[in-house]
């Protein structure tokens, strides 16, 4: 006699599955705007993009993922701020090439659906649709029993957006004695979090729940600080100027993403200490032992995106910024002749007595 077997018996509870659905809803809704056609559950989602003004456009689509931070959110089983981290890593891609976010879908796969974790896990991705300007029109949520442990998952954002052909940033006009303008970042944001946890976890044995001196709370809360989404700032600079070239700084830190809009036969000059580092970066270094090229080719250290602006574009593109809410802009270096990347160290001062003042740094000159 054949065995009866259900659907659930293999791991899959689908009454579960409609339940996250139903409890995301409003997190899914408070994105929509007059340009979303459907509702939640449709096969497929209809959007009818805003084309006025624009006369030959041109979409943008990127894709990313979390990372391995994702296990930083399971070990303090917190997993309403995620989500923003999969927004802004697709999101600040798109805004690199100038155009405004439209869209985005989500996907998690996991072991065991929990409705209550979904449900926060798309909060948070509807949190940074909220932050980044676009709808959240749709998504997948997969249970895979047997390929994910059960309290594990996964989860992968697609973003599209939206930007007039003559008015596309690919790094093209990017000239010698161009400055680079620094945003910051709020903390490591969404990458490097391999070697963050072999260092605190493995090498040191520290727990996410520990303290770790210069961080005001626990160490999993910071690294859990979400990705800042860059969309207001993006959109605020356009009008006021013509940036030559956007950098989302990611894996690869300031070496790998840098020279992806540089042409060939120019490289950049970094001015050290034209930013303030945040302390998580400098325990990092610290405790790892790392160079500043190992540091600065890992991690973004304190600068989430980057404009590269004429000279000419500099007050313009400050004062944007500014009026943005956004106070801790600065020049951080300049495109010269060359290849790659070079770091300038910042030079500390000392006080009248000689005494070595380490609050203060001599800015090296653009």
């Amino acid at each position: 006699m054949p065995t009866k077997i259900t659907y659930k018996d293999a791991g899959v509870d689908t009454i579960e599955g409609q339940r996250a659905v139903s409890l995301m809803k409003d997190h899914v809704k408070k994105t929509f705007g007059p340009e979303v056609l459907t509702g939640l559950g449709s096969f497929g989602s209809l959007f009818q993009p805003d084309l006025s003004g624009m006369k030959t456009p041109v979409l943008v689509a990127g894709t990313d993922g979390v990372g391995t931070k994702l296990k930083i959110a399971i070990l303090m089983d917190r997993h309403d701020t995620v989500g923003q981290d999969l927004v802004a890593m697709c999101v600040n891609d798109v805004l690199c090439q100038g155009a405004r976010p439209l869209f985005f879908l989500d996907y998690i796969a996991t072991g065991h659906v929990s409705a209550e974790k979904v449900a926060e896990l798309v909060k948070g991705v509807a949190d940074g649709c909220e932050l980044a300007g676009c709808a959240l029109v749709g998504g997948e949520t997969a249970e895979m029993p047997g390929f994910y442990a059960e309290d594990d998952y996964d989860m992968a954002g697609f973003c599209v957006g939206i930007v007039d052909r003559d008015s596309v940033i690919d790094g093209s006009r990017v000239a010698e004695g161009d400055l680079l303008i620094g945003v910051p970042s709020s903390g490591i944001h969404s990458n490097g979090y391999s070697l963050v946890r072999k260092l605190f976890f493995e090498n040191l044995g520290i727990g996410v729940h520990d303290t770790v001196d210069g961080l005001d709370g626990p160490l999993g809360e910071a690294l859990l600080t979400p990705t800042r989404i860059y969309t207001k700032e993006v959109m605020s600079v356009l009008p006021a100027a013509s940036p030559h070239a956007i950098v989302h700084i990611t894996g690869g830190g300031f070496y790998e993403n840098i020279p992806r809009v540089l042409p060939e036969g120019l490289g950049v000059q970094i001015n050290l200490g034209t930013w303030e580092v945040p302390p998580i970066f400098n325990i990092i270094q610290s405790l790892g032992g790392m160079g500043s090229e190992d540091i600065y080719s890992t991690l973004n250290m304190g600068i989430g995106l980057i404009f590269v602006v004429a000279e000419r574009d500099r007050a313009a593109v400050l004062n944007a910024l500014e009026a943005a809410g956004e106070n801790g802009a600065a020049v951080i270096g300049k495109v010269v002749k060359g290849e790659g990347v070079k770091l300038n160290p910042a030079k500390a001062k000392t006080d009248k007595l000689g005494n070595l003042v380490t609050a203060a740094v001599e800015l090296l000159p653009l």
